[in-house]
């Protein structure tokens, strides 16, 4: 059944590679094509549009190669035989953040080519996602938590409340049901 498992995800990744492999050259080329078809004044890009182009292209690079790099499955060249499939490129986590980047990356550089340089702008969804995160999971937490050490009115104490079969267990004994035993204490 593991093997099982370790298949199901190299097949995956293999798949998720092909994509990640295509999108580092789609992109690129729809831009391309997009500025060519509606916006011929801005052929060839100005200095402006290619620093914004460049520095993301990389980073995009980047974190493709890695994901690339962490994701292929290895095979026994001879035999064809799964040796390791790779990191699950679907986990959560730092992963998922890649692909995010990744994905707004390219529609930053699709939507640049088609509608113009504003739609870099979109690219600053990252930052504030990042400010965001950083702001829910450290410094509210941190700084603005209170520091009483009575129970507060959020939180209130957890009743007791028994399940139904307890509360029933609970009558037949009260009745004195012979089914119901009562045991003395818990190990």
């Amino acid at each position: 059944m593991a093997n099982a498992s370790g298949k199901r995800i190299a097949n995956q990744n293999e798949s998720v590679v092909k994509i990640l492999r295509l999108g580092m050259i789609l992109p690129t080329i729809l831009s391309l094509v997009l500025r060519f078809l509606f916006r011929r004044s801005s052929l060839p890009p100005s200095i402006g549009s290619l620093s914004i182009y460049g520095p993301t292209f990389l980073a995009a690079f980047f974190i493709s190669s890695y994901l690339v790099k962490i994701g292929t499955p290895r095979r026994d060249p001879t035999t064809g035989t799964l040796i390791s499939y790779g990191e699950d490129l679907n986990q959560p986590g730092v992963i998922e953040w890649c692909f995010d980047l990744l994905y707004i990356t390219w529609t930053c550089q699709i939507g640049s080519g088609a509608f113009g340089e504003w739609f870099w702008w979109l690219y600053m969804i990252i930052p504030i996602y990042a400010v965001f995160k950083l702001w829910t999971s450290v410094i509210s937490p941190i700084f603005l938590s209170r520091g009483s050490s009575a129970p507060s009115e959020n939180f209130p104490e957890k009743e007791q409340t028994a399940s139904k079969r307890q509360e029933k267990l609970r009558k037949r004994q009260e009745k004195g049901d012979p089914r119901v035993r009562v045991q003395n204490g818990k190990k």
